[in-house]
């Protein structure tokens, strides 16, 4: 990777080419897309696949050269270690956490190296200082890379245990002054629904909810903090089926694709599963 972010040089030595940003105003000026770990080990219940990565990093690719829009990135780990798995086995919790929050490194960094290939100017943050591989998180810095036209990948979670990487997408959301968290699911799940469609096959899909609502019925959509987090500094959130491809594009052009989660004051209307 070069100083000016232009991009590592392929196996053959060459170079990817020159990114070129899409100047089209999007919905949003400014995004953080959560991404879980499942969603990085595809049909697989452990690791990395790679075209599911790639296809991701397409995706990403795909919107910023359509649209003008600055995309931060909060990564899961769950793909290769959770730590309340680790703690309900008898570990200790924080040891768990901490365990966990280097799994999101890694992806962060299979994520990385994928999106410089397809020619996209990135950096790694950690909230934990790992010099050799990544920057620390530094907000002003983060600020400056979106305005220089790279993508953020923050990893490590909040730094803290005890806090999910929902948390930490939300909080970084606010601190970066983003518009929106694009909450991406997997497993065909196209946002929220009134009941596990998985088990449920009359569950309808919810196209819009609050953030009390969320909160009150107990909807799964993220942990309390973050939901609070987000209420409380009026974050909308868009819950939608990340591996449906073109799905980020078409959210910045505005189509209603999910479920949209904010203060507005329409909600509840529902999509029954076999029309979405």
């Amino acid at each position: 990777m070069t100083e000016d972010g232009a991009g590592s040089a392929g196996d053959d030595g060459s170079r990817p080419p020159a990114f070129v940003p899409g100047t089209r105003a999007g919905r949003w000026n400014r995004i953080v897309l959560k991404l879980s770990g499942e969603a990085f080990a595809g049909t697989s219940s452990y690791g990395i696949e790679g075209t599911v990565v790639r296809r991701i990093a397409e995706d990403i690719v795909e919107l910023r050269r359509a649209f003008d829009v600055d995309v931060a990135i909060v990564v899961g780990g769950g793909n290769i270690w959770r730590g309340m798995t680790g703690a309900g086995a008898g570990m200790d919790r924080a040891q768990a956490d901490y365990m966990g929050m280097l799994a999101t490194v890694i992806n962060a960094l299979a994520l990385q190296d994928t999106l410089e290939e397809l020619g996209q100017p990135t950096r790694v943050q950690t909230a934990i200082h790992m010099a050799q591989i990544a920057e620390p998180y530094i907000r002003r810095r983060a600020i400056r890379h979106l305005e220089k036209g790279r993508v953020v990948i923050f990893a490590g979670g909040t730094g803290n245990p005890f806090f999910t990487t929902d948390t930490t997408a939300a909080l970084r959301a606010v601190e970066i002054e983003a518009q929106a968290i694009l909450k991406g699911t997997h497993s065909g799940i196209k946002g929220i629904y009134t009941a596990d469609p998985k088990h449920h096959p009359d569950a309808e899909l919810i196209s819009t909810v609050s953030y009390m609502e969320v909160l009150n019925r107990g909807l799964k959509v993220m942990d309390t903090t973050a939901i609070t987090l987000c209420m409380d500094n009026d974050l909308p959130i868009v819950v939608f089926d990340l591996l449906e491809r073109g799905n980020v594009r078409s959210l910045l052009a505005g189509e209603a694709i999910g479920t949209l989660v904010s203060d507005g004051t329409v909600s509840g209307e529902t999509v029954p599963v076999g029309d979405q």
